[in-house]
């Protein structure tokens, strides 16, 4: 997946429990509950994780369940929306191309397996 190119200024992730899914059709923003903070490596690992995310087929609905919010020392870098139903992604970010703003992603590869099973392990039992 391509990363806005603030993303190597990344000092912490939110994840985020998408509580609204349809509202990210048209919105301006990610909106959900903060479910975990990731800092130093845990947060390059997902950075990287989100990275090595392969391109896959775009299906219909984009009901996104998760997403990040990724912050440097003072600002929000940029915003991430991803759906792992219909392999879609949306990003936020302040002069991204609209082209980079929605992607598609395989969400059967290792890559989106493993960063599903880690913001999943963000929720209380």
């Amino acid at each position: 997946m391509l990363l806005p190119p603030t993303h190597g200024k990344t000092e912490l992730i939110e994840v985020v429990r998408i509580t609204d899914p349809a509202r990210h059709l048209s919105s301006e923003n990610l909106a959900g509950d903060t479910a975990a903070i990731w800092a130093g490596d845990q947060a390059q690992q997902a950075l990287s994780l989100i990275a090595d995310l392969p391109d896959g087929e775009l299906y219909r609905c984009f009901l996104p369940g998760w997403g990040i919010r990724a912050h440097d020392s003072t600002d929000l870098l940029f915003e991430i929306a991803f759906c792992f139903r219909c392999h879609g992604a949306r990003i936020w970010a302040p002069h991204l191309p609209a082209e980079q703003q929605a992607q598609t992603f395989d969400a059967e590869s290792p890559a989106a397996r493993e960063l599903l099973r880690r913001v999943r392990s963000c929720l209380p039992d």
